[in-house]
């Protein structure tokens, strides 16, 4: 059994490679083989958001607080609000994050495949999160 203290994992800056705006990470947990389950709180302040990604196995958010908006490619922009689950299947490419005036709080639970949970495509222009 390993119990994580709350405050004991710090907190990190969502890295400008994969986010635009302000984004936070508080990690829940970490893969602890052989499952391949990871989650963390992860919060957007109003504008931020994502990178276009997907999963190899798929994604669940959970929204905790807020508002904010996720967009599967191809798909329209919808607005997600708390106690909102959203399930995006393995390999979709999509986005989520913040809405303009209102920042989100969510719990993303994912899973990795040789290691890797997520894999990064391009930033989502100003246009494409505008709708």
């Amino acid at each position: 059994m390993d119990i994580q203290r709350s405050g004991t994992q710090p907190s990190a800056k969502g890295s400008a490679d994969w986010f635009t705006g302000t984004v936070r990470i508080d990690p829940l947990f970490h893969v602890h083989e052989p499952a391949r389950t990871s989650a963390a709180y992860v919060t957007f302040e109003p504008g931020a958001r994502t990178a276009w990604h997907s999963h190899p196995l798929g994604q669940s958010l959970v929204v905790t607080a807020g508002c904010g908006r996720v967009q599967r490619w191809g798909g329209p922009i919808e607005e997600i609000h708390p106690g909102d689950v959203v399930w995006i299947p393995a390999g979709e490419k999509h986005w989520h994050g913040a809405a303009p005036t209102t920042a989100v709080t969510h719990i993303a639970i994912q899973e990795s495949v040789e290691g890797q949970a997520v894999h990064w495509m391009e930033h989502v222009s100003d246009a494409q999160y505008q709708g």
